[in-house]
């Protein structure tokens, strides 16, 4: 097991540099194997990546790793069965079932894996296959899906799902005629799948919209992308220059992509300064309390809703999180609750009461977003807070050890 010891109470000051978008890249590395050779640039090094080499390796793709490049050659790509392991790994597994389908009209995984943070359905996913002209047998976790022919088709979302979106997407390039999502979801993210498909010889219209538009039946060669910044990341680094930084530059970020944090933090009284592609955070003595609701995008994402929870603990007053995305997302509660925050979990909704002086213990980390709450109010907390199955963190935060020592975190890794 892998352990974060960290000795809080410390000011943060310098600069971190923000890496590629996990949720991006982890669609980009499945999104690939529908072209023959591509490459995909700011790439982040964390364990999810890892997981889909793995994965991309064992289909007879050449994966070539260079710095934060990545060559994927898929030339002598094999249609195999994903197997439970496999499939296990991550939730971005499921990516796969698009991009097999939609190569092979066939395509056979078991449900994906990830973080425990609520249901995560995968209905909307299935819904737009059979839309499409998909056949699915359903054997307890195994999905085997076939075609005989793949054919366009109009597809209305119940919900603005990430994946459904991005996995309908990759099986409508290859469908014959035309494919229209309605309610497609609007995140970055989804985006830089759509300019990396093009980028492949796809045609496909309407990115940053609810409506995407695509001709399908073509042919997918070559391909180029540059992954975008990760805006949780940089929002989980602003959060901490907001409770302990000193001029804390977040540098590399595009600062529209996450703006309904920083609507949040000026409306706190956060210090923080937005530049072109960069933010300065400084810690404030007096914070507003604030009510979050979590949106699909442009709404506040639900990703950050564990960060903030922690900055929220130092305000004066009581503010409220509803979350609407997941319904098991508050499981970092408790272990802020025994490291001195005050909040009631009340259904779907959460009860902040601040300001809280935070104290150093032991917790552990649930999931990744709830690890990296866990660590805001480490930095916090004066002493040592050991935090426990902190593997979690390191599926999603690009070398967060050295990022935070550079900017004067006492942190250490350990395996125990």
């Amino acid at each position: 097991m892998k352990i974060l010891k960290i000795n809080g109470g410390k000011e943060l000051s310098g600069t971190i540099e923000i890496g590629g978008a996990k949720n991006s890249a982890v669609a980009l590395v499945p999104a690939a194997i529908l072209s023959d050779k591509v490459e995909i640039t700011n790439v982040p090094d964390i364990s999810d990546i890892n997981a889909l080499e793995k994965i991309v390796n064992y289909l007879g793709v050449q994966f070539v790793k260079n710095d934060d490049k990545v060559i994927l050659d898929s030339t002598n790509l094999i249609n195999k069965p994903i197997t439970l392991e496999q499939s296990k790994l991550l939730r971005a597994s499921s990516y796969f079932m698009g991009a097999l389908l939609g190569k092979f009209k066939h395509v056979e995984i078991y449900f994906p894996g990830g973080c425990s943070i609520g249901a995560r359905p995968i209905d909307l996913h299935l819904f737009g296959f059979e839309k499409l002209g998909a056949r699915i047998i359903n054997d307890g976790d195994k999905y085997i899906i076939d075609a005989d022919n793949l054919v366009g088709a109009d597809i209305d979302l119940s919900f603005a799902s990430v994946g459904a979106t991005i996995n309908i997407l990759l099986v409508a390039t290859q469908a014959e005629g035309i494919t229209t999502i309605r309610n497609a979801a609007r995140e970055p993210e989804v985006g830089n799948v759509v300019d990396f498909l093009n980028s492949m010889g796809a045609k496909i219209s309407g990115k940053d919209t609810s409506v995407l538009t695509i001709e399908g039946g073509l042919e997918l060669k070559g391909g180029k992308i540059e992954t975008i910044p990760d805006r949780i990341e940089a929002g989980t680094y602003v959060i901490a220059g907001a409770m302990v930084g000193n001029n804390l530059k977040i540098a590399k970020v595009i600062p529209e992509h996450f703006a309904s944090l920083t609507d949040k933090l000026l409306e706190m009284g956060a210090d923080i300064k937005i530049g072109k592609d960069y933010i300065l955070a400084s810690k404030s003595n007096n914070l507003n309390p604030v009510d979050i609701v979590t949106q699909t995008y442009p709404g506040f994402p639900t990703d950050l809703q564990q960060p903030i929870t922690s900055l929220l603990t130092l305000a004066n007053g009581e503010s409220t999180i509803t979350e609407k995305i997941y319904e098991n997302r508050f499981q970092n509660v408790p272990y802020l609750i025994h490291m001195g925050a005050n909040i009631k979990v009340e259904n779907q909704t959460i009860k902040i009461k601040g300001p809280t002086k935070f104290k150093a213990g032991e917790v552990i980390t649930t999931d990744l977003r709830a690890g990296a709450a866990l660590i805001l109010a480490a930095l916090c907390a004066p002493g040592e807070t050991t935090i426990k199955e902190v593997k979690h963190v390191l599926r999603g935060y690009e070398n967060i050890i050295k990022k935070l020592r550079k900017v004067g975190v006492e942190i250490d890794l350990e395996d125990v």
